[in-house]
């Protein structure tokens, strides 16, 4: 008896074979390693965020800098636009980012010597 071989429609008429499966878990597993790529990238930020925070505080630089933050939302909106990636996701992203950022620098320049 020859093994039957299903295939289903999905939404926009794709089908799925055997081995759509393994194809998905392949994809998978490389998102996994791009999302620790990513976190580790995260770290390095803010661990290099913490060393600008201590210098802050040495030199007694105020933890605020406006014009810093401008910069680096510039930044990021040009990457969006030569990238064709979502300016306001990598805003909304940026501002978390800047935000933990401003609180590790604050919890640090705050912090008793």
């Amino acid at each position: 008896m020859t093994p039957t071989m299903t295939y289903t429609t999905t939404p926009g008429n794709t089908m799925e074979s055997p081995n759509a499966n393994d194809s998905l878990e392949a994809m998978r597993r490389e998102l996994d390693a791009i999302d620790a790529t990513l976190l580790q990238t995260i770290k390095a930020r803010l661990d290099c965020c913490a060393r600008i925070g201590q210098h802050k505080k040495i030199h007694a630089v105020p933890m605020m800098q406006p014009h810093r933050i401008g910069i680096v939302q510039a930044r990021a909106a040009e990457f969006a636009a030569a990238h064709d990636v979502s300016a306001p996701f990598l805003r909304a992203l940026y501002e978390l980012v800047i935000a933990e950022t401003c609180r590790i620098e604050d919890a640090i320049i705050g912090a008793a010597p």
